[in-house]
């Protein structure tokens, strides 16, 4: 299950997200989406679990909670639109 993780603190880093996450199963990958030119983190990610399962546990329990100072928005990621 892909999950869209937004509001994130600028230091946290895909470690970060990686063990906050695999508390509630594996996690297949944490991507936390940068800046093209610069290079700087964009203040959101994608974390995949291993299954539905563990992802709707994620959401449940981390969504609007605390990580690095900043306040978490975790839910179901929306599939990726085609660009034109």
């Amino acid at each position: 299950m892909n999950l869209y993780v937004g509001n994130l603190s600028y230091s946290t880093t895909e470690r970060d997200l990686t063990e906050a996450f695999e508390q509630y199963g594996e996690v297949t990958s944490a991507r936390i989406i940068t800046d093209r030119e610069t290079g700087k983190n964009r203040g959101f990610a994608f974390v995949e679990m291993d299954s539905k399962g563990s992802g709707m546990a994620a959401i449940e329990n981390l969504n609007q909670k605390e990580l690095d100072g900043r306040r978490l928005v975790v839910n179901e990621a929306k599939p990726k639109r085609p660009r034109y």
